[in-house]
Order: C-alpha cells, then sequence, then structure tokens
C-alpha cells in the first residue's frame, strides 16, 4: 500500500530518507528465530483466517499519529484551513481504512475513492468560499497520502480555490517545498510530522516531543511548524500508525482484543510474533510489547513491516500475531 512504514524506533528517533520512515528499514529474510527475552507459559499457538483485526493499544504503547493537514504559513487563511478542517472532522480510522481498501484492494483511483467519501461524508457541505487563487496539494510516495491530498483538493475546490494535487515523494523532498510556499498543503501524520521537524531543528539525537496524547503531540507539532513556517489544522480522528493484528478466528479463539490480553492469555512458547527485522530490538516493536506490556513470544517470525509476508504468515497460520499499520486496507472487514 505505501512506499513507507512507520516502526517503532523510540518515539521516533532518526526519520530516514525514505520519508515516512520511523524506523523499520527494508523487509528482511524470512525465519523464525527465538525472541530476546524468554518466553514461559503455553502460549497461544497460530489460528489460520481471512480476517485479520487490530488488537487494541490500551495502554498506549504507540504515539498519536494522527491525520492532519500541513499547510504553508503564508496561505494558511481562516477559509482554507476551514476547509481543511472539514476533511479532519469526516475522518476517523475505519473511514480511512475503508478509503485505502477502495484504492489497494478495490483497484478505484485515489481520485475516485475520494469523491465518492465526499459524496457519501457531505464533506463539502457548508464550506465558506475563500479568497480564492492556486492552491497545490502535494502528496507523498503512498496511495494513502494520495487519496487523502485528493479529499483535500475536493474540499478547497469548494472553498473557491483552483487546486492541483502533485505528487511529490518523501517528506525530505516535500517538507522544504512546503516551507517554501512550493507547495501549500500536504496530509501529514501528527507524531512522525513533530519528530521531523524536531530532529531537522535539533538534531538526530534530540529528545522526543511526541506522545500518546494527541493534544501533546499537537502542541509541540505546531510550536515546531511555527519555527519553520508551517501551520496545522485540526488533526482528524483518523491514525495510521504501529499496530498489532491476529486472525479474527485467533481473538475468538483465545479471547483477547487488547494488548493486554494477548500478554495476559498468550504469553509462552507457541506464540509467534511476525514483524521486521528490527521488531525484537524497537521499542515500538517487541522491545515495547515486553517493556509495556509484558508480552513475551515464543518465537519471532523475521519478515516485513506491515507488509503482504506478515499478513500472510498471520491469515496462513504461521506467526499469532504481527505488526501492521493501522489504517491498513486488509483490515476492513468482510
Amino acid at each position: 500500500m505505501r512506499a513507507r512504514t512507520r516502526l517503532a524506533i523510540g518515539a521516533v528517533g532518526a526519520l530516514a530518507a525514505a520519508g515516512f520512515l520511523t524506523g523499520c528499514g527494508d523487509a528482511g529474510s524470512s525465519g523464525t528465530e527465538a525472541p530476546q527475552q524468554g518466553a514461559s507459559g503455553a502460549g497461544c499457538a497460530p489460528v489460520a483466517g481471512d480476517q485479520l483485526v487490530v488488537l487494541a493499544d490500551d495502554k498506549k504503547l504507540q504515539n498519536t499519529d494522527n491525520v492532519i493537514p500541513a499547510v504553508n504559513a503564508k496561505a494558511a487563511t481562516p477559509e482554507l484551513l476551514a476547509a481543511l478542517d472539514k476533511v479532519s472532522a469526516a475522518l476517523d480510522t475505519p473511514k480511512l481504512i475503508a478509503l485505502n481498501k477502495a484504492v489497494d484492494v478495490d483497484r478505484k483511483t485515489s481520485k475516485v475513492a475520494a469523491e465518492e467519501f465526499v459524496t457519501a461524508n457531505n464533506v463539502t457541505q457548508g464550506i465558506a468560499k475563500g479568497s480564492g487563487g492556486t492552491i497545490v496539494v502535494g502528496a507523498g510516495n503512498f496511495t494513502e497520502s494520495q487519496t487523502i491530498a485528493e479529499l483535500y483538493r475536493v474540499a478547497l475546490t469548494a472553498a473557491g480555490y483552483q487546486v492541483k494535487v502533485q505528487q511529490i515523494g518523501n517528506r525530505e523532498l516535500y517538507e522544504p517545498a512546503l516551507e517554501k510556499g512550493e507547495i501549500q498543503v500536504v496530509p501529514e501524520y501528527a507524531a512522525t510530522m513533530a519528530e521531523f521537524l524536531n530532529t531537522k531543528a535539533n538534531g538526530k539525537d534530540a529528545q522526543p516531543v511526541s506522545s500518546p496524547e494527541l493534544d501533546k503531540t499537537v502542541a509541540a507539532l505546531k510550536a515546531a511548524g511555527e519555527k519553520a513556517g508551517i501551520a496545522f489544522g485540526t488533526p482528524s480522528a483518523a491514525q495510521d500508525q504501529n499496530a498489532f493484528a491476529v486472525t479474527k478466528a485467533f481473538a475468538d479463539k483465545y479471547g483477547v482484543s487488547t494488548l493486554s490480553d494477548l500478554a495476559a492469555k498468550c504469553s509462552g512458547s507457541a506464540t509467534v510474533l511476525a514483524g521486521p527485522p528490527e521488531c525484537p530490538q524497537r521499542p515500538k516493536c517487541q522491545a515495547g510489547l515486553v517493556e509495556v506490556y509484558d508480552f513475551k513470544a515464543g518465537s519471532f517470525s523475521s519478515l516485513d513491516a506491515g507488509g503482504p509476508q506478515t499478513k500472510n504468515a498471520l491469515k496462513t497460520g504461521s506467526a499469532s500475531v504481527g505488526l501492521v499499520f493501522s489504517s491498513d486496507g486488509a483490515l476492513a472487514a468482510s
């Protein structure tokens, strides 16, 4: 679905040149190995199934990567921000999952999926006309960003602007263009953008500023943005961040719906955790599951970061639980 991965480096840490990277790296070779942390108990063997479900992060291991509009400060008029905020108000994670499914699974274009969403959710109703003029909405190099950019296009067009969507690439390319006003708007993710601006200004070892609390993350994001000449609209309820999924059949068999359930019921030798090669050491992946939830898998399967290898391992019964992204179209209910 996307050309970036969001895996888990501390509260983020170094944002690598692939743009939306938060530390995942490339997919590793397939293979199962014992995790660094020992596991005792029987655990929960994998259960094959076609439908995947995300376990609730009830102790807030992950930071708040809510979708939020980023706007060049000089272009951030009240009318423009209000139009973008209409998109935020209409968007939550289940709807973002459905949008991603429409594009990545059902093979609609981002433009068509966005226009259908706007109609179904009355996004343009009540949008006030702005001052007009040309607006370029930048999009990252993955379909979710392109689809949200198309949502912004429709809303801004309703506000009287002439709008063009331009796919630019990774954050290292589009963020400077946003600062300079070469593009005026881009869809962003609150925690990841906060850390990008933080490390850009203060160095790769800067103390993290994002948080599991959305208000704190957005406050830090807006403070960093003010220095960079970037304003931000209202965050949506939609999140695209690391998540851990099991099959519905697994969840039903073992009675798990949260990561606390998983830790309490499934720590043990039969449990297989799947994810990218660096997952065992990452504080938002296996290391975080151990620290925050005291979850101990019996083995670790080195696959990819929320990609087809991990999802296939879950569906075929090779993995008990795997790292996915919370807005993945594969999580849409059957």
